[in-house]
């Protein structure tokens, strides 16, 4: 696993995208500066591929190390939580 620090936020809208986001699911994060300055996230979605997505679409939360290791060996890095 990168050293990295890793970044992760939760969905809380995903207008007309719900086959790619789901709601209260927690997505990694991926950093883009170019991204930021447009207002969006680069964002791993159910696909495991990586896509923009408006920052007002997420929430960004932190994880306790423990979570964060088990989210770390999932090969898609993203799992289900819902609320």
């Amino acid at each position: 696993m990168s050293d990295k620090p890793r970044h992760f936020a939760v969905c809380i809208q995903n207008d007309e995208q719900q086959e790619s986001l789901e709601l209260r699911k927690i997505y990694e994060i991926l950093e883009d500066p170019d991204a930021g300055k447009h207002k969006m996230l680069r964002v791993i979605d159910e696909e495991g591929e990586d896509y923009l997505y408006p920052q007002n679409w997420f929430l960004p939360i932190e994880l306790s190390q423990e979570i964060e290791q088990a989210v770390g060996a999932d090969p898609l890095t993203h799992f289900h939580a819902s609320f």
